[in-house]
């Protein structure tokens, strides 16, 4: 059986599930290439429905996962905060950035954070912490959360002929069962550069501030 094939075989009848699970996963800013799975269930979904329904178990499992660390920057713990970013290769550069998003952007920065790996690390944590209340946090995180999900489950779909033409091509290569480890690793490796070069991010400069309105 060719490595398409076992893929296909796998990830249909646990669309849902995987696309949720996945999503929970890439919200909490470990290394994952979150992205690609939401392709790919974009272009194994066979109708517009499932297409639907797996927007929504994305969506669900990105304000899941966000609704952890934003309860994380809420409780405070200096530990804990220290503990995420090192599991997460988190940056002194990341947290700069996150706070350069919440000054220029205000509460909308949960909606843009999303879009931007660095700035997702953190946004949840900073919006618990202080700088966004809770109530406009939500909106703005599912809002985000939801036109995230939807763009690359949508692009899977729309483009799943040119994306199953790939990985036929990937997988004749025998090299498609390493398209995930190989994201990971990539992923990782990036953010430990960025690490080295600007430091580990410091979990006292996650403690609150004003809330924004």
């Amino acid at each position: 059986m060719e490595a398409t094939e076992w893929l296909i075989i796998f990830l249909v009848p646990h669309l849902y599930v995987t696309v949720f699970l996945v999503s929970v996963i890439d919200a909490t800013g470990v290394p994952f290439p979150g992205r690609l799975i939401l392709i790919l269930a974009g272009a194994f979904a066979s109708t517009r429905l499932e297409v639907a329904l797996a927007i929504v178990a994305g969506t669900l499992g990105l304000v899941i996962g966000d609704h952890v660390l934003y309860l994380a920057g809420a409780r405070g713990g200096a530990k804990l905060l220290a503990l995420y970013c090192r599991l997460t290769l988190g940056s002194e550069l990341c947290v700069e950035n996150t706070l350069k998003y919440f000054r220029r952007f205000g509460t909308p920065a949960i909606l843009l954070s999303r879009y931007s790996t660095g700035v997702r690390l953190f946004a949840a944590i900073l919006s618990g912490s202080g700088h966004i209340a809770y109530s406009r946090f939500v909106f703005y995180d599912l809002l985000g959360s939801l036109a995230y999900t939807a763009l690359w489950t949508v692009l899977g779909y729309v483009f799943s002929t040119q994306v199953e033409t790939l990985l036929e091509w990937i997988g004749r290569q025998r090299v498609l069962l390493l398209i995930v480890p190989v994201a990971i690793v990539t992923i990782a490796g990036y953010r430990i550069l960025r690490l080295r070069r600007h430091g580990r991010a410091l979990s006292l400069r996650l403690g609150g501030p004003s809330k924004a309105s």
